[in-house]
């Protein structure tokens, strides 16, 4: 896994395109987020975390960090598409203001969910916790910038 470049350099490349401000759609993508984020509360207090389900839980974790983060974008006019799109998402996270550790383990989601969608990587229950624990901190932060 390589280390995720500055955000400008997904621009130069044409991965990350200025656009219009889209409030609209950063509303939408906000209320996804929350929806996404109660229902893994609410997951995690009725299933029963293990190796089995670990999966479903780091991509549940991965894509509600994922939309506020794209909700963030669109509000300063930016839109990632194609292939390095997820790294230039991640990226931004550094122009949020979050701490590198923090950036370096959204990378690692990203790169585990990549694993787990394309190459059929298993997770284990004890890294899904880290993610769940990650997920409900790094909510939080994002939530209220």
């Amino acid at each position: 896994m390589r280390g995720i470049r500055n955000f400008t350099e997904y621009i130069t490349e044409n991965i990350v395109k200025k656009q219009s401000i889209d409030r609209s759609r950063a509303e939408f993508l906000t209320k996804e987020a929350e929806n996404s984020y109660n229902n893994l509360l609410e997951k995690k207090q009725k299933i029963l975390l293990n190796d089995t389900n670990a999966n479903d839980f780091l991509k549940s974790c991965y894509d509600t960090i994922m939309e506020l983060i794209r909700a963030k974008m669109l509000l300063q006019g930016y839109n990632a598409s194609g292939h390095g799109a997820h790294e230039a998402e991640v990226s931004f996270m550094r122009t949020l203001g979050l701490d590198e550790k923090d950036v370096q383990f959204a990378d690692q989601m990203r790169f585990f969910r990549n694993g787990i969608i394309y190459y059929g990587t298993r997770l284990d229950k004890e890294y899904a916790e880290k993610v769940i624990e990650f997920t409900l901190r790094i909510y939080s932060k994002l939530r209220n910038m």
